[in-house]
C-alpha cells in the first residue's frame, strides 16, 4: 500500500485510522438520523434511498474530516474528486 498511495508508514496509518473513525461515525449516526428523518413504519424503498441520499454524503464528509486531522488531506481529497467524476461521468477537470 505504501508504495501505490506514496505515502509513508505513519501515512499509512493515519489513512487507516481515518477509515475506521469515519465508518464508527456513520455507523453510530445512522440510525439517529434516519430516525429524525423518516417515521417508524417508512418503507424500505424510501429508507434506501434516504440512506443513499443522507449517509453516503455524510460519510465522505467524515472521511475528508478525519484525514484533514490525522495529516492526509491530499490523499482523501484526491480519492473524493476522483469518485465524484466516476459517480457523474465527468471526464474534464471540474475542480
Amino acid at each position: 500500500m505504501k508504495t501505490r498511495w506514496g505515502v509513508g508508514v505513519w501515512g499509512v496509518i493515519a489513512i487507516m485510522t481515518a477509515f475506521s473513525l469515519a465508518g464508527m461515525t456513520v455507523v453510530r449516526l445512522r440510525k439517529l438520523i434516519l430516525g429524525f428523518v423518516l417515521p417508524p413504519d417508512a418503507p424500505s424503498w424510501l429508507w434506501w434511498l434516504a440512506y443513499a441520499a443522507i449517509i453516503f454524503p455524510l460519510y465522505q464528509v467524515c472521511l475528508l474530516s478525519y484525514g484533514t486531522l490525522l495529516g492526509q488531506f491530499g490523499f482523501f481529497w484526491k480519492k473524493e474528486k476522483a469518485m465524484v467524476r466516476f459517480l457523474f461521468g465527468w471526464t474534464r477537470r471540474v475542480f
